[in-house]
């Protein structure tokens, strides 16, 4: 099997665009919550998002822009940046031994609620002929393949909130099994809207949080009350290691595990325990042979929500032991919110820059320590940290979990 590294990485989050912007933002514990600015969130119960601050136009044509949603610029950002960050132009990317897979949870939330304003408000044949195309799951992945020359393999994962890791893992098998060179890989999300906030805010999913945003997304703290929504992309390049070292690319971490699982327990809830999470920790790390006393720190998916929070803990405790026994474990999700289908995407960076820089980022907010939460969460400042084996893990509703496993590379 070939060896798979990570060349280039291509953040767009609430806290920072780019690799080294989203890296400085992390040592500094930056807050991307606040006020929702994209529309009056006025007549909703929750008003407080995690948004890119991002001038689109700066990457992306405007009349292309017409015939796009969110999702998949946020998407084409992100591989500008990612490709960028590896050294690769165009003519290197361009062919058969190129491929992409970008996945989305949700896909074109906003394309959907505003064609269906046009379809009630005046008539369904005055619907955008663009319509289906830009609402589509796999349109990110299409899109970048085709602004890039991509022809290789394609793909497109949607596990809701474990999209980007699964999206990840399946460039990494691709790469693995010698069917492409370089893969473009990761999740985006584009949920911050009327419909997108109200759905989870009538489940009781997000914090209410209003008046403090910048103090709403508290994982792991005894009082986090939900989760606060957020938008954005991660995007790597994987690549081949002998075609990495062949070009002198510089070299961020080897993938070296991945593994999915089901709880196949509730449509939103996890398994009692973190049962299936541990399972899929457990296999990620067989996958890449590993013990668990080899993993340094680990990205939680830590959602800030009370049943994630604790399930995640317990699956924790059961793979790696108690607070004396396992890593340091933060969540990047206490700074950008949650950002769905692309949190994968995004964590699996924030670990990989761990690992890179020697530097762990810290959870947010975690003021009032829960009694049954006693991991070591790395709270409220970063850490210097010598890793050399980080995971990051993402949990998803409909009970779909996915964890990477990253190495340094010597």
């Amino acid at each position: 099997m070939k060896r798979v590294v990570v060349t280039g990485l291509g953040p767009v989050t609430p806290i920072g665009v780019g690799a080294s912007a989203f890296l400085e933002a992390q040592h500094a514990g930056a807050n991307g919550i606040g006020p929702v600015s994209h529309f009056d969130p006025s007549e909703l119960s929750v008003r407080i998002a995690g948004e890119v601050d991002v001038d689109v136009l700066a990457y992306l044509d405007k009349k292309a822009t017409k015939r796009l949603d969110r999702f998949v610029e946020l998407a084409l950002i992100g591989s500008d940046l990612a490709l960028a960050d590896a050294g690769l132009d165009a003519d290197a990317v361009a062919g058969e031994r190129t491929g992409t897979s970008i996945g989305t949870g949700i896909g074109g939330l906003d394309t959907w609620e505003n064609e269906s304003r046009v379809r009630f408000e005046r008539n369904p044949m005055r619907v955008t002929p663009f319509f289906i195309p830009m609402l589509i799951a796999n349109m990110a992945s299409g899109h970048v393949a085709m602004r890039h020359g991509a022809t290789g393999p394609s793909t497109s994962v949607v596990t809701a909130c474990a999209t980007g890791s699964g999206s990840i893992g399946d460039a990494y098998r691709i790469v693995q099994r010698g069917e492409a060179d370089l893969m473009i890989a990761g999740g985006t999300e584009a949920p911050v809207t009327p419909m997108g906030i109200a759905g989870f805010a009538v489940m009781k999913a997000l914090s209410t949080r209003n008046d403090a945003p910048e103090a709403a997304s508290r994982p792991f703290a005894a009082d986090r009350d939900g989760f606060v929504i957020g938008e954005g992309a991660g995007i790597l390049v994987l690549e081949e290691l002998e075609h990495a070292k062949a070009r002198g690319a510089r070299i961020y971490a080897e993938v070296v595990g991945y593994a999915t699982s089901a709880d196949a327990h509730h449509i939103t809830a996890p398994a009692p325990g973190g049962e299936g999470a541990a399972r899929c920790l457990t296999w990620a790390l067989r996958d890449a042979e590993l013990d668990p006393g080899d993993v340094g720190y680990l990205n939680a998916h830590g959602t800030s929500t009370p049943a994630n929070d604790l399930n995640e803990t317990l699956a924790i405790k059961t793979v790696f032991g108690g607070r004396g026994d396992a890593p340091p474990v933060s969540s990047t999700k206490s700074m950008t919110g949650h950002t769905l289908g692309a949190a994968g995407g995004i964590e699996a960076i924030a670990a990989i820059q761990a690992l890179h820089s020697g530097v762990l980022p810290p959870t947010r907010n975690l003021d009032v320590p829960d009694p049954e939460l006693d991991l070591d969460y790395v709270p409220h400042e970063a850490r210097e940290a010598d890793v050399d084996v980080a995971i990051s893990q993402n949990f998803a509703f409909g009970g779909q979990n996915a964890a990477l496993v990253f190495r340094r590379h010597a």
